[in-house]
C-alpha cells in the first residue's frame, strides 16, 4: 500500500478512536477544531487557491446557524416553510439554499472589486450581517435563541459532544475529499489559474468571473454547514461568534495552516484552537493576573509564523514525512478528443482592417491592417515599442480597438471577449511568459484544453468526470511530447528555463486545437538547437494547414521560416511583402535593420 494511504488510514483510525481515548473536554475541543476547519477549508479555496481575500466568512457561519435555529425553534411558521422546521436536516437544506442565494448577491457586488477594495468589501457585508443578527427581534436580538433541538440521525439523537463528534468530522472529511477532487480537475485548473494567470486563463477560454463566483459560493456553503453544526451542538446561538474578529481568526487559520493546501485548513484550525486554549490556561498562572494576555502573545506568535513560514505549516509538515505525490497517470486507451477541420490552404482566416488603439493621447496602433491565410506563417516585426503586442491584444480580444475591424473566420470579433474568440479557434502565447509556476507542465498545458470539455463542478467534486479528464490529460501529454518537453511532464513549470517555458506556452496553445496560432516572441531565450526544433514544429503545423501569426526579433529565425512579413514602426505598417523583399526594403532598413549608407 502507498505510504500516503497508510498515513491517511492511521489518521482516520485515530479520529475514530478519539472519543474513547480522550476526556469530554478534548472531544469538545476537537469538535470546535472540526467546525473551524470547515470554514478555513473554504478560505483555502477562496484565498489560498483563488487569491480572493475575505474577512466575512463568519457572517456565513452565522447565516447557517441562525437559519436552522430560527426554523427549528419557531412555534408558528407560515405554511409554505413550516415543513423546514420539522427537522434540522430540512433546515440545513434551507440554510444552504439561502446562503447560496446571499453569496450570489454579495459575490456579484463584491467580486467586481480588486486590490484592497475586495477585502474591504467583505468586511462591509460581514459587519452588516453581524449587526442584522443582533438587531432582528425574531432572531432573539443580542440575547440570541435557545432551545435548539439536537440533530437526529437514523433514530440516534446527537445531544452529546462525543456523539455529534462523528458527524462533524464526517462533514470535514467529505469537504476535504470533494475539494481535493475539484482542484484535481478541469474546473480546478481554472480556479487555480485565478491567482496568477487571469489574462492567460481567459485567452484559453476560462470564464474567470464564473470561477471566482464558484469558489465564493463554495466557501460560503462550507461556512453555512459549520454554522448549522455549531447551532445544534451548542443548542443556543447569539451574534458574538459571527463577528468580524472571528472572521479574521478564520483567515488566520487558513494562512497559518497553509492557504494553498487543503489539509492546511485542518492544521491551521488545530494549531490556533489548541494554542489559544493553552495560552488562556497558562498565562494567568505565569503572570498572576487575569486578562486578555493570550491575545497579545497569540498575535506575536502569528507574526513570527507569517515571517518564518509564509506558505504555512503544512508544507513544513510534509517535509517531515517521506511521502511523494503520485503523478497523474496518462491513460493511453483514453478516447482522443475531437479535432476541428482546418480551412483550406490559402483561405483568409484573419483580416484586420484599419485597427487603431489609443491610450489617452498615445496612439499604440494607427490604421493597422493585415491578413493571415490558412497554411501560412506571417511575421509581424518592428522595433521595440512599435505596437506589435498591442496589435496581438486587439486581435485576440484582450483589448478592444478604438476603431477599425477585426474579422476571424469571416466574423467580426473586435470587442468580443477572448473566451469567445478562443472558442472559435484562435490561441496565443504571450510576450512575458504567463504560466502557473507551482503547477506541473502537464497541468499547465491541460488548461489549454479547457474549452474542449464541459464537465462541471459537481461532477468534478465527486470524480464523475474521470473519463473526460483522462482524455484532456492524454491530449496535453501529446502536445507536450510534440514540442519536445516529454521529459519534463511532471516537473513544476516554474523550474523550467525561460526558453522551455516559452515552448510550454506553445504546447498549451496547441492543446486548444486552434486553426490560428498567435506567437509572441516564441524564440526568445531559446538555444540554437531549440530554435531549430521550434522552426521544424511550425513548418509541420503549416503543412497541416495551421495559420500562424508570429512576433519575433530574431531575424535569422524569422526570415528563414515565414511566408510573408509585415513591418511596424510607431504603431503603423511601413512595409509588407516576402522575406527577401522586406530585407531590401529601404524603409525597413532605415527603421528596423539599422539603415543604409
Amino acid at each position: 500500500m502507498r505510504p500516503d494511504r497508510l498515513i491517511l488510514g492511521a489518521f482516520l483510525a485515530l479520529l475514530l478512536g478519539v472519543p474513547a481515548l480522550l476526556s469530554p473536554f478534548y472531544v469538545t475541543l476537537l469538535n470546535y477544531i472540526g467546525l473551524y476547519a470547515l470554514v478555513a477549508l473554504g478560505l483555502v479555496l477562496l484565498t489560498g487557491v483563488g487569491g480572493l481575500t475575505s474577512f466575512g466568512q463568519a457572517a456565513f457561519v452565522g447565516l447557517g446557524a441562525y437559519t436552522s435555529a430560527a426554523l427549528t425553534t419557531a412555534t408558528a411558521l407560515p405554511g409554505w416553510i413550516a415543513w423546514a422546521g420539522t427537522s434540522p436536516w430540512l433546515a440545513l437544506g434551507v440554510g444552504l439554499v439561502l446562503t447560496a442565494a446571499v453569496a450570489l448577491i454579495l459575490g456579484s457586488l463584491t467580486l467586481k472589486l480588486s486590490g484592497h477594495f475586495l477585502p474591504l468589501g467583505t468586511i462591509a457585508w460581514g459587519i452588516s450581517l453581524y449587526f442584522l443578527f443582533g438587531t432582528m427581534e425574531s432572531l432573539g436580538g443580542h440575547t440570541g435563541l435557545t432551545g435548539i433541538p439536537p440533530i437526529t440521525l437514523f433514530g440516534w439523537t446527537l445531544d452529546e459532544g462525543g456523539e455529534i463528534y462523528y458527524l462533524i468530522w464526517a462533514f470535514v472529511l467529505v469537504a476535504v475529499l470533494t475539494t481535493q477532487n475539484l482542484l484535481d480537475s478541469r474546473e480546478g485548473r481554472a480556479i487555480r489559474a485565478l491567482k496568477g494567470g487571469r489574462v492567460m486563463a481567459e485567452a484559453m477560454g476560462v470564464d474567470t468571473a464564473r470561477s471566482r463566483m464558484i469558489i465564493f459560493v463554495i466557501a460560503a456553503l462550507h461556512a453555512c454547514a459549520s454554522g448549522w453544526l455549531y447551532a445544534h451542538m451548542q443548542r443556543f446561538v447569539n451574534p458574538t461568534p459571527f463577528g468580524l474578529h472571528i472572521g479574521i481568526e478564520y483567515l488566520f487559520m487558513a494562512v497559518v495552516g497553509g492557504a494553498g493546501h487543503v489539509w492546511g485548513a485542518l492544521v491551521g484550525a488545530g494549531v490556533i484552537t489548541v494554542l489559544k486554549q493553552w495560552l488562556q490556561d497558562l498565562l494567568p498562572k505565569l503572570l498572576g493576573a487575569s486578562g486578555n494576555f493570550e491575545v497579545i502573545v497569540f498575535g506575536l506568535m502569528m507574526v513570527l509564523v507569517l515571517q518564518r513560514a509564509r506558505n504555512g505549516l503544512w508544507p513544513l509538515l510534509k517535509k517531515c514525512v517521506p511521502v511523494q505525490g503520485v503523478p497523474k497517470r496518462i491513460d493511453a486507451a483514453a478516447e482522443p478528443l475531437p479535432r476541428r477541420t482546418l480551412p483550406a490552404a490559402g483561405t483568409p482566416i484573419l483580416e484586420a482592417q484599419d485597427v487603431t488603439k489609443k491610450f489617452g493621447g498615445l496612439i499604440a496602433n494607427n490604421n493597422m491592417s493585415l491578413t493571415v491565410k490558412a497554411g501560412e506563417i506571417l511575421a509581424l516585426i518592428g522595433p521595440n515599442g512599435a505596437g506589435k503586442s498591442t496589435m496581438f491584444n486587439q486581435i485576440s480580444g484582450v483589448d478592444t480597438p478604438t476603431s477599425g475591424e477585426v474579422r476571424f473566420l469571416g466574423k467580426a470579433v473586435a470587442g468580443h471577449d477572448s473566451r469567445e474568440i478562443a472558442r472559435m479557434g484562435m490561441s496565443r502565447t504571450f510576450q512575458h511568459v504567463k504560466l502557473l509556476p507551482t503547477m506541473t507542465v502537464l497541468e499547465n498545458v491541460a488548461i489549454g484544453a479547457h474549452l474542449r470539455s464541459r464537465q462541471g463542478v459537481l461532477r468534478s467534486a465527486w470524480r464523475l468526470d474521470r473519463h473526460e479528464e483522462a482524455r484532456l490529460l492524454k491530449e496535453a501529454a501529446y502536445q507536450i511530447e510534440r514540442v519536445g518537453l516529454k521529459d519534463h511532464l511532471y516537473d513544476e513549470a516554474g523550474s523550467l528555463a525561460l526558453g522551455q517555458q516559452r515552448i510550454l506556452e506553445i504546447a498549451r496553445a496547441l492543446c486548444s486545437d486552434p486553426c490560428l496560432l498567435l506567437l509572441d516572441e516564441p524564440a526568445a531565450g531559446l538555444r540554437f538547437k531549440e530554435k531549430e526544433a521550434l522552426g521544424e514544429l511550425l513548418r509541420k503545423l503549416r503543412a497541416e494547414g495551421m495559420a500562424t501569426l508570429i512576433v519575433e526579433h530574431d531575424m535569422d529565425f524569422v526570415m528563414g521560416l515565414v511566408d510573408r512579413v509585415v513591418v511596424m514602426e510607431f504603431g503603423q505598417k511601413i512595409a509588407e511583402g516576402l522575406p527577401d523583399e522586406i530585407q531590401q526594403h529601404p524603409a525597413v532598413l532605415e527603421a528596423y535593420l539599422g539603415g543604409v549608407d
